[in-house]
């Protein structure tokens, strides 16, 4: 029953809904102007995420499917540096007054690329230009091949207090198949020395599904990490979209496994995860009981947003940087993805919101459907819809795949709550596409 669930249901097309509508519905039609209006809108005293986008690698990885860019040069660093800081003076002057900030999150790329002296510099605005609460996260992604000691101890300085680091896999024969070499005394080595300036809330990211990869080889990948033990992992299946990420293309695809290989490894590492004591989060993410996001989960107040799982309650993210998303109170918007036309909006003092997305009524309640269910993997459709002051009925009767879940004994409705069952939860992103209006897909 398990092959037929699978192939039935395991589309790779489906939306991993971080957020929803998607980035597919975002459109020009909202732009700049709409961007200053939201953030001139922003409640003062609402506490508000930052993200920042630093999209710059000293080498290419093959399976990323992020937009990046390879530099062994500064200059370039520094260049859009100098534009970053003039769009966090522009946000800022839009909003209302110094915003209260309560979670700061600098991804890419490798944000680390960055000199410790400038990432000082960096944090020392943010500081200057908005009101950070006490207790603010700060995490930072890092690259464990490129950490320098000098690194981390402005990163501590900084007040960072999680780190993210890219593991993927410890098998080198994996690790030559993407071009992305690191040593387990690398990681190690980047983890104490985190730990030595003060920064003990440590992420790792792991990936199955790779080239050459196995189910032997996801496991041990799994137990190496868990005996360095980072308070939380994310387990990511790896996308191959060469059409669309060109770098991809020099995967060898013949070497990917197949479906029903990706599921048995996806179930290999969360039962190695789970008997090494950590609890299971959502559809991807492991944590140690005492993590954040193991906590969110037992109180019911998880959250999913651009970021993936998060303990982060607040309304508001303000993205920075060349493709960073935002969610305003009106709805989404995204920067260029392109530097050049990114540096050339702010560089001219406008905003570079190339487009987004103004939400309607209906779609904040099948957002809030949607992430309750990607969060516990059950969703009281009528309390939600009550919330919100609108009639269950109508969103039930939309989601048309929702018998045929039933049917297959993936999900249990009763009166309109529903229940994913434990053991389909990897085909949770089937179920949340019940509720998607805007999915234009023939039936499964």
């Amino acid at each position: 029953m398990q092959a037929s669930i699978l192939k039935k249901y395991c589309d790779a097309r489906l939306p991993w809904y971080t957020i929803y509508p998607t980035v597919q519905e975002f459109s020009a039609e909202v732009g700049a102007r709409d961007c200053e209006k939201w953030l001139r809108r922003l409640p003062a005293d609402d506490s508000v995420s930052l993200y920042l986008h630093i999209p710059f690698c000293r080498s290419i990885c093959w399976y990323c499917g992020f937009p990046t860019a390879i530099t062994r040069r500064d200059a370039p660093i520094l260049n859009y540096l100098s534009v970053l800081r003039e769009e966090i003076r522009l946000v800022a002057e839009k909003a209302p007054q110094a915003l209260p900030v309560s979670d700061v999150h600098f991804g890419g790329g490798t944000p680390t690329v960055i000199e410790p002296a400038e990432f000082l510099a960096l944090m020392e605005l943010l500081r200057r230009r908005f009101a950070f609460r006490k207790t603010a996260a700060i995490a930072v992604e890092i690259d464990p091949r490129t950490l320098t000691v000098e690194m981390a101890e402005a990163l501590g300085a900084a007040g960072v207090n999680r780190a993210s680091l890219g593991v993927q896999s410890f098998d080198p024969i994996v690790q030559k198949a993407i071009n992305r070499v690191q040593s387990k005394a690398q990681a190690a080595a980047a983890v104490e020395n985190l730990h030595q300036h003060g920064i003990s809330r440590i992420n790792f990211d792991l990936i199955f599904g790779l080239p050459n990869q196995t189910v032997q080889s996801c496991v041990e990948s799994a137990a190496t990490a868990v005996a360095m033990r980072p308070d939380r992992l994310a387990v990511f299946g790896y996308a191959h979209v060469p059409s669309y990420m060109k770098r991809q293309r020099l995967i060898d695809e013949a070497a990917l496994p197949d479906s029903a290989a990706r599921a048995e490894q996806a179930a290999a590492v969360a039962d190695t995860l789970v008997a090494a004591g950590y609890h299971q989060i959502g559809l991807d993410h492991f944590a140690l009981p005492d993590d954040e996001l193991a906590l969110a989960q037992k109180a019911g107040r998880l959250r999913r947003n651009s970021l993936g799982y998060s303990a982060d309650t607040c309304k508001t993210l303000i993205g920075f940087g060349t493709s960073a998303i935002g969610r305003l109170g009106d709805g989404y918007v995204q920067n260029d993805v392109a530097t050049n036309s990114y540096s050339r909006k702010i560089r001219a003092g406008r905003l570079a919101t190339s487009k987004g997305y103004r939400l309607t009524d209906e779609d904040r309640v099948r957002a809030a459907i949607i992430e309750r269910l990607m969060c516990d993997l059950e969703a009281d459709v009528p309390a939600i819809c009550a919330a919100h002051g609108v009639y269950a009925i109508p969103f039930l009767d939309s989601a048309e795949r929702l018998a045929m879940l039933a049917e297959d004994g993936i999900v249990d409705i009763q009166k309109g709550f529903i229940r994913v069952r434990q053991e389909h939860r990897f085909v949770i992103r089937a179920v949340a596409a019940a509720f998607d209006a805007y999915l234009n897909r023939s039936p499964y």
